[in-house]
């Protein structure tokens, strides 16, 4: 995974440019790059909450088999997917869509979508010593224009994550009497 954990002056444009005013959250970020903001979703990018281990597969399979992705944060237990804007209205309909069409979505938990209308808690752009484990960048925004997963990708990563997750709980070997079936080739 190709990353930076620290924003650079172009990420902290982009990311400022979510807010209300812009150059208001940059010139606070001027003087104390170690604060984290609340900052609108919708416009800029949207934002998928994620639980941090599921988080994590997902973002293996967007590293390893996918695309990469666009920045990504910690927050409070939750890893969070900056999206494409409209991420979050149409990532639900597509997980349902899943379901409803074969069921594959059984592993994957609930994923919190942030769009238009909703805000998140957007790390410092320098992190202090404090922000490394309660909010912090894991790919931090390093241009004015990043790339964003769209709702296909992010659900993509979603059922690629819960599928390697079933494909670890069915070889355990703690259940030596268990019918298992191989169904890693299923699609």
């Amino acid at each position: 995974m190709s990353s930076t954990r620290h924003v650079t002056h172009d990420g902290a444009a982009w990311l400022a440019s979510a807010a209300a005013y812009p150059r208001s959250t940059l010139a606070l970020w001027d003087e104390r790059p170690d604060v984290p903001v609340v900052l609108p979703c919708g416009s800029a990018f949207d934002v998928v909450g994620v639980p941090a281990l599921f988080g994590r597969r997902m973002l293996d399979r967007l590293w390893d088999e996918g695309p990469g992705s666009g920045p990504v944060a910690v927050h409070r237990g939750r890893m969070l997917l900056f999206a494409a804007p409209g991420t979050a209205q149409r990532l639900p309909a597509l997980l349902e869509w899943e379901e409803w069409a074969g069921g594959r979505t059984a592993g994957i938990p609930p994923l919190l979508c942030h769009g238009t209308g909703d805000a998140v808690t957007v790390p410092a752009p320098a992190p202090s010593g404090r922000a490394t484990a309660a909010s912090r960048w894991l790919v931090a925004p390093d241009t004015r224009h990043p790339w964003l997963p769209g709702p296909e990708v992010v659900l993509w990563a979603a059922v690629r994550a819960a599928r390697a997750a079933v494909r670890i709980s069915i070889s355990h070997p703690a259940d030596q009497g268990a019918n298992v079936y191989d169904v890693s080739r299923r699609r």
